[in-house]
C-alpha cells in the first residue's frame, strides 16, 4: 500500500515476520493511492502509473514520473496538516521517502510502509521480506501455506478481506493456525471534524507524533471466532 492507514501498522505490530506481497496481480484499490482528511473533506493522494497491462504484477507496475506527483502530494499534505502539532515531522518523513527515485510501484509502496514502521519503532524486533524474494511459487491459499512453512512459522495473521477466499481447512491440515486482526482503531485527536481511521497513517504522525504508537492497539482473533461474528 501507499502510505497506508494505521490498521496495517497494527498488523505489523502483531507480527514476528511481515511479508510484503509484491508479486501478485495489481488491481484497483489502495496499492497506489490513499485518502487524506482535509478541511473540505476527503481527498485521494494517487501515484500516477505508466502503461498498465492486464495481469501485471505489483512489482512490475511502473510509475509515471513525467508527472510531478511528489510535489502535488507534498502540497496536499502541507495544506491538510498545516495546523497539526507534528506536521513538520510528518513532512520530513515524506521528504526522506521522496528523496529517492522510484521507477516501480512495488518499491515505492514498500518504502512508504517501511518509513511508517520505522517512525513508530516497530522495525528492530521484526523480520521483513518480499514474497518475490522467497522463490515460493503458486497462488491462493496454497502459496500462503507454503510461505508459512518456508519461513518456519505455524501461524498466519491476515486482514479482513481474506475471509472471502482463504481456505482455512487447508491451513489446519498442515498444522497452521489462522488468525484475523481485530483492529483497535483507537480514536485520537484529529483535525477536520469527526474521527475516521480510514486515512493515511501520516495523519497519526501529524497529530500525535511518536506517541501515536500508543494508539496502534489491534489484537488477533482465531478465524472461527472472526467468521462467527
Amino acid at each position: 500500500m501507499y502510505f497506508p492507514w494505521y490498521g496495517l501498522i497494527e498488523q505489523v505490530k502483531l507480527s514476528e515476520t511481515f511479508v510484503y506481497y509484491d508479486d501478485v496481480q495489481f488491481a484497483r484499490g489502495f496499492f497506489n493511492r490513499v485518502q487524506v482528511k482535509m478541511e473540505a473533506g476527503m481527498r485521494w493522494m494517487t501515484v500516477p502509473l505508466l502503461e498498465l497491462r492486464r495481469g501485471q504484477l505489483i512489482n512490475e507496475v511502473r510509475i509515471d514520473n513525467s508527472v510531478n506527483w511528489k510535489r502535488s502530494h507534498r502540497d496536499l499534505l502541507r495544506q491538510a496538516y498545516r495546523k497539526a502539532p507534528f506536521a513538520d515531522e510528518m513532512v520530513e518523513l515524506v521528504d526522506e521517502v521522496f528523496s529517492h527515485n522510484y521507477q516501480y510501484l512495488g518499491e515505492l509502496s514498500i518504502a512508504t510502509t517501511a518509513s511508517l514502521i520505522k517512525y513508530f519503532g516497530l522495525d528492530s524486533s521484526r523480520k521483513f521480506l518480499k514474497s518475490s524474494e522467497t522463490n515460493v511459487l503458486g497462488n491462493g491459499s496454497s502459496r500462503l501455506i507454503d510461505l508459512c512453512i518456508h519461513l518456519g512459522k505455524n501461524s498466519y495473521l491476515t486482514g479482513h478481506g481474506a475471509k472471502n477466499y482463504l481456505d482455512h481447512a487447508s491451513f489446519e491440515a498442515k498444522g497452521l493456525t489462522v488468525d484475523y486482526i481485530d483492529y483497535g482503531l483507537t480514536p485520537y485527536t484529529q483535525l477536520h471534524g469527526t474521527f475516521t481511521p480510514h486515512v493515511t497513517a501520516l495523519d497519526l504522525i501529524a497529530n500525535c507524533g511518536k506517541e501515536g504508537v500508543s494508539y496502534i492497539s489491534g489484537q488477533s482473533v482465531s478465524w472461527r471466532n472472526f467468521i462467527a461474528r
